[in-house]
């Protein structure tokens, strides 16, 4: 990594998107090339305004992170950003439903409720307001935290889903979807840990 007071150069849709097509890299350059544009993400966002990496995937695609990232686990770096940009459009597209899964699994889920923050009303325009705030604190403030405030809104979501899941093949979906909530979830709380022992 470059010094601290070295200037960053901005991060710019046509690198993103030109890095994401290539097809010259092997799976471990590929690993790589995830590392190093998370970490350049993180470190540009500190040193500008934070506003214009939140809604980085609706300016250069979502489709473009998902080819940098998406095969990344939650527990690095690459693939912690992609959980936020991904829950930050899910909660965009999908905010009535998380609304009812998150009413469904906070009272069995009291601890995460906390941590992740959402306001009492609880309404998809709360729901949407916590993935930017998580993605603003991702930037402006202690990633770490951003991490576990992510977490803890998967575990409440995987809560949410075994509550309301009915018997039959629907309910198994909703149960399987569940557990990869929690997985999400799991990495997140270990990409957190790993950021407080080595942070950018």
């Amino acid at each position: 990594m470059p010094p601290a007071d070295r200037p960053h150069r901005p991060i710019r849709r046509p690198d993103l998107a030109a890095l994401a097509g290539s097809e010259e890299f092997e799976p471990f350059e590929r690993a790589e090339l995830a590392a190093a544009t998370a970490a350049a993400v993180i470190t540009h966002g500190r040193s500008a305004d934070s506003e214009s990496l939140v809604d980085l995937a609706d300016r250069v695609g979502l489709d473009t992170l998902a080819e940098l990232w998406r095969h990344e686990q939650p527990s690095s770096l690459p693939g912690a950003l992609w959980a936020l940009y991904l829950l930050r459009r899910w909660c965009q597209g999908n905010g009535a439903e998380l609304t009812r899964l998150w009413r469904a699994g906070r009272p069995y889920a009291p601890a995460d409720e906390v941590v992740a923050g959402v306001s009492d009303d609880a309404d998809p325009a709360a729901i949407g307001a916590l993935a930017d705030a998580v993605l603003h604190g991702a930037y402006q403030g202690e990633f770490d935290v951003a991490l576990e405030r992510a977490a803890a809104f998967f575990r409440v979501i995987a809560t949410g889903r075994r509550e309301t899941a009915e018997p039959g093949p629907e309910g198994e979906r909703e149960r399987q979807l569940a557990d990869r909530n929690d997985e999400v979830a799991d990495g997140l709380t270990v990409a957190a840990q790993s950021w407080r022992k080595n942070p950018l």
